[in-house]
């Protein structure tokens, strides 16, 4: 990851150095989002076309081959929006190329670093400490979640295995096991832990995987593994090593609003998974139901927190 980002750094002049880099300590850090907005650090647009590359290719390399094309397609998703709301081609609010790139601090080096790429329904944050890489918080959004306009993409579901996956492993629970894993007939209107820089719910809520039967169990293992499988091989494991650690059958499972997939005015779902040290969330109610939030978050450890922590903690002990 620091060899990426160094051939990345290399390409660029200094002003657009002074765009792309502030210090690991800068708040910027903690300021993200998932909307359409003006942010800091050097867009695709202002990148040419070598550097553009040098930049997806660290994208590419923090994500496994099926979690970098849905980010590509999600970026992609921006054209579509710009034919659904006949937004002209040189539109600056949908578009494609407002993928800004932020690094904190000095790669390679032996102190802190880390990096992000953000635009809207996508924001993914990679920290480097100690040897150690962390990356949440990370969020993937879908709009439209299914295509429906006449456009080459129709028909394109960049989260199916995501909906899909939840949707089977609500219909194979029995009475009891339902009532206890929905908590309401109504989908929120958003992730409950928006963009907030620690996310924190009061309980875990829903049924644990403990209660669970031996498919169901395999179910919500895939559903899990449909977010981790988005990221390297190395950063999925890791995340599966601690989940088990913490022991998986501790994992809740807790759902809200429609039993089917249906898009139209007054539906949707929300879902999420919350385990000791861990939570993921998923919302699709915006737009009739066809309008994706996802968000995979260490409860302890965003943004690298907890490693920090221990970094500064061993300093201080020299």
């Amino acid at each position: 990851m620091s060899e990426a980002a160094i051939s990345f750094l290399g390409t660029l002049g200094e002003d657009q150095k002074k765009t792309a880099v502030v210090p690991f300590t800068d708040l910027s850090r903690f300021d993200w989002h998932f909307t359409p907005r003006t942010r800091k650090g050097l867009p695709l647009k202002n990148m040419y076309a070598a550097q553009r590359r040098l930049a997806m290719a660290m994208v590419q390399l923090v994500l496994s081959p099926e979690g970098y094309s849905k980010a590509e397609q999600i970026i992609d998703l921006e054209n579509v929006l710009r034919v659904v709301e006949n937004r002209p081609p040189n539109d600056t609010y949908r578009d494609p190329e407002n993928f800004a790139f932020l690094i904190f601090g000095k790669p390679g080096g032996s102190d802190p670093w880390g990096w992000r790429v953000e635009g809207h329904h996508l924001s993914l944050h990679f920290s480097s400490i100690d040897g150690e890489v962390t990356y949440t918080p990370s969020f993937m959004g879908s709009n439209p979640g299914k295509v429906l306009a006449d456009v080459p993409q129709k028909g394109k579901r960049i989260l199916k295995s995501e909906q899909d996956l939840a949707f089977e492993l609500l219909h194979s629970m029995n009475a009891s096991q339902h009532e206890k894993a929905v908590l309401g007939e109504q989908s929120p209107n958003e992730i409950f832990t928006s963009n907030s820089r620690k996310a924190s719910l009061d309980k875990m809520e829903g049924i644990p995987m403990s209660e669970l039967n031996g498919e169901q169990k395999d179910l919500f293992r895939q559903l899990i593994m449909a977010y981790l499988n988005r990221y390297h091989v190395t950063l999925k494991n890791q995340q599966w090593d601690k989940l088990e650690k913490a022991d998986i059958n501790k994992i809740h499972f807790a759902w809200m609003g429609d039993k089917e997939a249906v898009i139209g005015a007054n539906h949707g779902q929300y879902y999420r998974i919350h385990g000791p040290g861990f939570l993921i969330e998923y919302d699709n109610t915006q737009n009739g139901g066809n309008h994706i939030h996802t968000v995979v978050r260490d409860l302890t450890n965003d943004f690298g927190e907890d490693l920090l922590k221990m970094h500064y903690e061993k300093a201080h002990a020299k």
